[in-house]
């Protein structure tokens, strides 16, 4: 991956209507009961991002003929529950969290082994999480001290558990739902919070039986999966930049159309209106059984909150987001039980703070969050510590800088976001490649 950094200017005020590209957590999903699904799915809006293609490259490699009609679309040929054969090699996620936390566990029910492995930054997430509860499901997996590779041990019969997570992960419920796919007797998933609940509508559209509810979710193994086809929505995630930059450069308007609403997403929209964010949604309707609508978001002054702790699970990949807004917001921000950024694709408290604090503002980092002071922000110099939504943040904070936001090593934004810097060009942002 060649690198190049930013250099992000205070521009114009922002105009246009901006899709942004469709949900990786929905591609993830889509793609993997797409492949154990018997007959064909096509997938439409799927993200064309370095991290869904590197879980379609793992299905490929277990015997999934994945076909490519045109940008943004999948044709998935299912195997069947029982379908996925032996790879020869290594299962390459990338630099995917997702992807591995999925596979791991759709994975620990095969018949054969499996290695998973990943890039510098995602062979140091910790693991345990997933394979603690996968093990008590009857799982045999190795790892580097809870790291990967994680060597999975083909042919070990699953049992269905009751397992009440200790932090609200939506990626970890998932992997212990796929793994009950292939368990016998019931696997039960309580939360301490509601989190996303995308794994939940994708299996009942594939036709498994499925009981879910806001923090739980209830199923046996033994059923099959059947082809569907998916309309991916726009990403929350991604739309998260255009919204808290448009609130905060005077004069500016955006439309966002079709993106995903699930409300287990959208905790940034709400804690946004709280800090008094002019956001409003149009034509909302339903595509592939998930709610979608049209965001039209004008400039408006923000002021610090107190974010409520039910807000947390449901924005957590908007965070570094959300520290750009309270940076440009007056008064002060209090952000407590957001300790699971710390084990993002960075410790995003620390370098979100590290690098606010490089630009001139105030902020004070707590364990589970931080405090942060509005105020002016500077020029300087930041580091992304190739996290894509650190960078995309900080390309957002050059927008209401005193002068020019060098963002160091941005080469990983292409796992989320491909094409962001010619999309945030296009409606106002001053955003230069500097090789």
């Amino acid at each position: 991956m060649n690198r190049f950094d930013w250099n992000s200017r205070p521009g114009q005020p922002l105009h246009g209507s901006v899709r942004v590209p469709g949900d990786k957590s929905v591609s993830h999903r889509a793609l993997m009961l797409a492949a154990i699904a018997e007959g064909k799915s096509h997938i439409r809006g799927f993200l064309e991002g370095e991290d869904t293609r590197a879980t379609a490259a793992v299905l490929a490699q277990l015997g999934v003929r994945i076909e490519t009609p045109s940008a943004g679309e999948r044709v998935v040929h299912g195997v069947g529950l029982h379908g996925l054969r032996n790879a020869a090699q290594a299962l390459d996620c990338g630099n995917a969290g997702t992807g591995m936390r999925l596979l791991t566990g759709l994975l620990a029910g095969q018949t054969f082994d499996s290695t998973l492995v990943g890039d510098a930054s995602l062979s140091k997430r910790p693991m345990r999480r997933v394979t603690d509860p996968l093990t008590s499901m009857g799982a045999r997996i190795d790892t580097q001290e809870g790291l990967p590779p994680l060597h999975l041990h083909g042919g070990q019969p699953l049992h269905g558990i009751r397992y009440e997570l200790p932090v609200a992960s939506a990626q970890v419920k998932s992997a212990l739902l796929l793994a009950g796919l292939y368990a016998i007797g019931e696997t039960e998933i309580i939360e301490p919070h509601p989190t996303r609940d995308y794994t939940e509508r994708m299996l009942a559209a594939f036709g498994w039986p499925i009981a879910f509810s806001p923090g739980r979710a209830t199923l046996t193994g033994g059923h099959a999966l059947h082809a569907t086809d998916v309309d991916v929505p726009a990403d929350f995630s991604s739309a998260a930049f255009f919204l808290v930059a448009a609130s905060i450069v005077p004069g500016s308007v955006l439309r966002l159309p079709a993106v995903g609403l699930n409300p287990r997403r959208t905790g940034l929209l709400q804690a946004l209106r709280l800090m008094g964010a002019d956001i409003s949604i149009e034509r909302e309707r339903e595509a592939g059984g998930e709610p979608v609508g049209d965001l039209v978001v004008r400039h408006a002054p923000l002021h610090g909150i107190e974010l409520p702790l039910a807000l947390v699970p449901d924005m957590i990949d908007e965070f570094p987001a959300l520290f750009i807004a309270a940076t440009a917001a007056s008064g002060r921000t209090v952000i407590r039980g957001a300790a699971e950024l710390r084990v993002k694709e960075s410790d995003r408290i620390t370098t979100m703070a590290s690098g606010l604090r490089t630009l001139g503002a105030m902020i004070e980092e707590t364990p589970d969050g931080a405090i942060i002071h509005g105020g002016l922000l500077g020029s300087g110099s930041v580091e992304s510590h190739l996290d894509h939504r650190i960078a995309m943040s900080f390309a957002v904070a050059g927008l209401v800088a005193s002068g020019p936001v060098r963002i160091n090593d941005c080469s990983h934004v292409a796992t989320s976001f491909p094409g962001f810097l010619e999309l945030a060009n296009g409606c106002g942002f001053a955003l230069q490649n500097v090789d």
